[in-house]
């Protein structure tokens, strides 16, 4: 893709990726495992551990072990690997340096996660100097924090987000207008964000495999299949995304919850749930730089039933061990005993992390 300058009045839109963020930070401050295979998760226990891979490096990549993966699988594919707890106190730091470098641009910078945003640089004068702008953060964040980030240059945000992926790790893809159909149609449909395997594979038995086959299929077939969210497919396949890059109100609760395939009243199978939802909330609350004081559990039995029990602490804490102590007693006040339907975890009461004191709990 080329970094030819924009007309005058197009909207640019840079999406920034850290490559392996939590594993690339455990690497710079710990240089004896860079190059190794490094995994950041649960404990594996020799392989029958409980949980899933928060993130890994490349090297752990090239043996099939990939982010949300139960750790015990990892451990078989990757045995030797460096296996490490994820610090999300030291994550979280380190986002808040890297957004402020993002905002310090002058972009309006939405954060979508711990490690990745979308910045407006519509203002900056051109593709070009749009691809400039994301060399130089590049290695303003090489320089500062000591990690790699792949970014994405393109007219929308969806657009923006599938280019960031394109060159991963390290990498830098701008797609100017020109380039939107040549730059998408080889693409499979899996790169379009929120397709998941489930719409994938519902598109690959159609015989749509790439993003061109989808903008150019009958829009009358798709409707069949997908509904009212045929619509959204065609827009996403033409790189068509109209929302706007905006910085994110305040959050008043974090939560995640699971639908078991089959209701179940196995205690392994719930305690191994439960430890999913807190590693996914840990996440989220990192990715926000928030203090939580309130937990919250709620379980669904069979015939929709539900129970849902709360416990606010005493001090306001951002570690994954006081969320994963908390919800395990309010579990065991809640369950009794008969089949599970769907099990939740909420965390609330914040305050927002302040980045020049250090963690206390």
């Amino acid at each position: 893709m080329n970094g030819n300058t924009g007309t005058a009045g197009q909207r640019i839109v840079l999406h920034a990726d850290m490559d392996c963020f939590y594993a690339a930070v455990e690497m710079h401050d710990r240089p004896e495992i860079a190059g190794k295979p490094v995994i950041v998760g649960a404990d594996p226990q020799g392989g029958a551990g409980r949980g899933v891979v928060s993130t890994c490096s490349y090297e752990a990549r090239a043996f099939g072990v990939k982010s949300a993966m139960p750790i015990g699988q990892a451990y078989r594919l990757c045995p030797d690997a460096v296996y490490l707890r994820p610090d999300m106190a030291k994550y979280a730091e380190v986002s808040v340096e890297i957004m402020g470098i993002f905002k310090s641009t002058g972009c309006r910078v939405q954060q979508v996660s711990i490690d990745e945003a979308f910045l407006d640089a519509s203002h900056v004068g051109g593709f070009a100097a749009a691809r400039d702008l994301a060399v130089r953060l590049k290695q303003e964040i090489r320089d500062r924090v000591g990690i790699t980030c792949s970014f994405g240059v393109a007219p929308s945000k969806i657009l923006a987000k599938i280019a960031s992926d394109y060159q991963k790790p390290d990498g830098l893809t701008v797609v100017t207008p020109e380039d939107i159909p040549a730059f998408l149609a080889p693409l499979s449909v899996r790169k379009i964000p929120g397709i998941g395997g489930k719409t994938g594979a519902q598109l690959e038995a159609l015989g749509i495999t790439t993003i061109g086959e989808l903008a150019t299929c009958d829009i009358q077939r798709l409707v069949g299949a997908f509904g009212r969210s045929a619509g959204l497919l065609r827009e996403a396949a033409l790189g068509h995304d109209e929302s706007e890059v905006v910085e994110r109100d305040g959050v008043k609760s974090i939560s995640k919850e699971t639908t078991f395939a089959h209701d179940t009243d196995s205690p392994d199978e719930i305690a191994a749930t439960m430890e999913v939802l807190v590693a996914e909330v840990a996440r989220a609350l990192a990715d926000e730089g928030l203090y939580f004081k309130t937990v919250t559990v709620r379980v669904r039995y069979t015939g929709f039933v539900s129970k849902t029990k709360a416990k606010s602490l005493l001090h306001y804490h951002n570690d994954e061990a006081a969320i994963r102590s908390s919800a395990g007693e309010l579990l065991r006040e809640l369950w009794d005993g008969k089949p599970i339907r769907r099990l939740g975890l909420r965390l609330s009461g914040f305050r927002k992390q302040d980045t020049g004191q250090q963690t206390l709990f």
